[in-house]
């Protein structure tokens, strides 16, 4: 799709629950990366810029907060994070880019001021790493390459170290996980979409049982309910299930639950199969009886992966390993090299769908599948 074939993505639009829509800290990064490149190389100072977004179909148009020269040689630009009507700890903070020319050819990554660095395995960049998720590098790659589009040819091999910040952001990283993940020295930079979407509401757990009425409509014998994206292909392609056949139901498990066992009682009817699709690090949750699965709300799932492990007769010392390991993906990185991983993971499966069963007598069966994050699938085959 070419870049005139984009639509903007209006943030005035509500969502479907009502409240705003925002900007992830990825989008505000790539906006800042923008907008410095623009004064970098182009000598203009943009008010706002657009930014992709990772569909390739939609872009953001933000606004730029300040945009200046540090020296010669680099810029810095700022952008205030609006997560819109979803709590989130970093709104209303200011991120950051500093970005220069390098000899190199390559956009390099850094962690500035307020932005973490991993160093524990099992996250979604490398030890040693700056915090910004792959698909936020990706989106700044992309904006990099719009700016040096608009330029002379020679432009376009040029090569620039991006230094992502945030103010204050290692007291704001204090609130969050990122200590326990062992991401040091500040928040980190993230977004699969480019978009908040407001799920941690009370308004959006009313909401839910709209989007489970309409799934259990019309007579409708198999569902899927997906906590996040991982899942869905599985539920379009394996399933073979429509859209409106599944439920984005974000933390909000057991109100799902409980709205379809409602729904069903109502219309006096059974269900045939539900199907549960998603990451362990949700789903495994409901095995120390959480049906809200928000991180507020609710420890890390390495203990109850543990805990099945270890009555599976796992050895002691890889029991302890998953407990301690910093997220689900890494306890399920560690399995990966032992020969009944693939068997523990049916298990917690099955025990996840003999408790959700017992919340929706008026389904006939549930089906659990897990996923890491790649969309691999972890026991059943898919």
């Amino acid at each position: 799709m070419s870049e005139l074939e984009r639509a903007e993505f209006d943030l005035l639009v509500l969502a479907p629950n009502g409240l705003r829509r925002g900007r992830t800290t990825g989008s505000c990064a790539t906006a800042a990366v923008k907008a410095a490149l623009c004064l970098l190389l182009r000598d203009e100072r943009r008010e706002r810029v657009e930014v992709t977004l990772p569909d390739g179909a939609h872009y953001l148009v933000v606004p730029i907060q300040d945009v200046c020269w540090l020296d010669q040689q680099s810029v810095r630009a700022e952008v205030k994070k609006e997560g819109g009507d979803d709590p989130d700890n970093t709104h209303g903070a200011t991120i950051f880019a500093e970005v220069r020319r390098n000899a190199t050819g390559q956009i390099r990554f850094f962690a500035g001021s307020g932005v973490g660095t991993a160093t524990q395995p099992g996250l979604r960049v490398e030890v040693g790493e700056p915090a910004i998720n792959p698909v936020p590098r990706r989106m700044m790659r992309q904006a990099a390459a719009e700016v040096l589009a608009e330029g002379l040819p020679e432009e376009r091999e040029a090569g620039f170290d991006l230094t992502i910040g945030c103010e204050n952001g290692e007291a704001i990283a204090r609130k969050t996980f990122n200590p326990r993940l062992g991401i040091v020295g500040g928040i980190s930079i993230l977004g699969t979409s480019g978009i908040v979407e407001p799920m941690s509401m009370a308004s959006w757990i009313a909401s839910i049982e709209v989007y489970v009425r309409v799934a259990l409509g019309g007579g409708a014998q198999s569902v899927a309910y997906l906590p996040g994206k991982t899942g869905r292909t599985y539920a379009r392609d394996v399933l073979g299930l429509p859209e409106k056949r599944t439920v984005q139901i974000a933390n909000f498990l057991g109100a799902a639950l409980d709205f379809t066992q409602k729904a069903l009682d109502e219309e006096g009817r059974r269900l045939d199969v539900l199907w549960l699709a998603g990451h362990p690090g949700k789903l495994a949750k409901v095995l120390d009886g959480v049906w809200d699965t928000h991180s507020s709300k609710s420890s890390m799932a390495m203990g109850c992966v543990a805990r099945v492990a270890a009555q599976r007769g796992f050895a002691r010392h890889l029991v302890q390993e998953i407990e301690n390991a910093n997220t689900v993906e890494a306890a399920m990185e560690r399995l990966k090299r032992e020969p009944g991983a693939q068997a523990l993971w049916i298990d917690i499966e099955r025990r996840i769908g003999v408790l959700v069963h017992a919340r929706v007598p008026a389904v006939e069966k549930v089906e659990v599948r897990l996923f890491d994050l790649h969309g691999n699938a972890l026991g059943e085959d898919a």
